[in-house]
């Protein structure tokens, strides 16, 4: 207990899924926590949940697509707890039917997740890092994904705006170590949220498993818990990084699963 003790965080997305476990664990552990999602009935909920569980959240409406949502949302979290010191930048957007090959992409869709995956985050760190320079330092913490380290048959601009994530978290690291802020960076691969439980059919889930090196999926606390010790004193000695919490999926050879198939019929 204490991991976090007297920090105030910022939650992005934090309704649901990741966000959700990571609110959950921060205020478990400590922080006061502002829970802000375009859901903000589930952001009430959940933030309502946690006050009832003796720790101190409060939700908020956030719509990561405006500039100005995201800076109220920082405002609302410093007047509320008088500090900002974690943010998590959480908010992501794909849609599989308009986020296709580079040939054949929606570019609206692509301003749109260029605007809500990338700028978003910039925007978060913008606002927030004045406050935390204030309060003596702080930790931002940014959902990227294992698409933006490797190509896919869809998902461009998906990938494309995690990259770019990827390499955002790198240069907010260098401009303001030297005010006490480290900014580190979360790469999920497939994590079983209640949305991907629901939305994916079992036979997609069962080729990603095929080429985890883990025989098992993640689940969301696998990523909160990750979340939880970037924006801890614990991890007070990194910043610029992006942690790959995907199972192994990139770790090796990707046909080292093919492989070991051809190898078994010589063994039988």
């Amino acid at each position: 207990m204490g991991r976090v003790q007297g920090k105030v965080a910022l939650i992005t997305g934090g309704a649901s899924g990741i966000g959700l476990s990571t609110a959950r664990l921060m205020a478990r552990e400590g922080a006061k926590v502002v829970i802000a999602d375009y859901n903000v009935n589930g952001a009430n909920e959940a933030a309502a949940a946690i006050r009832d569980s003796g720790g101190e959240a409060v939700g908020l409406f956030l719509d990561a697509s405006k500039e100005a949502s995201i800076k109220e949302a920082v405002e609302f979290t410093v007047k509320q707890y008088g500090m900002i010191t974690v943010l998590f930048n959480n908010v992501g957007l794909t849609d599989l039917q308009k986020d296709l090959d580079v040939v054949n992409i929606d570019l609206v869709e692509w301003d749109r997740l260029m605007n809500v995956n990338a700028k978003s985050v910039l925007l978060g760190s913008r606002f927030a890092i004045p406050h935390m320079v204030k309060a003596g330092g702080g930790s931002i913490v940014n959902t990227a994904s294992m698409a933006g380290f490797a190509g896919d048959s869809v998902r461009s601009a998906y990938g494309a705006s995690k990259a770019a994530v990827v390499n955002l978290t790198k240069y907010t690291a260098a401009q303001y170590g030297k005010d006490n802020i480290r900014c580190n960076a979360v790469a999920p691969g497939l994590i079983l949220t209640p949305a991907a439980k629901t939305s994916m059919p079992q036979a997609v889930l069962d080729i990603f498993e095929k080429y985890n090196a883990l025989p098992y999926h993640g689940e969301a606390d696998d990523i909160g818990y990750t979340v939880l010790f970037l924006a801890s004193d614990e991890s007070k000695f990194i910043t610029g990084q992006t942690i790959q919490v995907e199972g192994g999926h990139y770790m090796a050879n990707p046909s080292i699963s093919d492989f070991n198939q051809y190898l078994a019929q010589f063994q039988q």
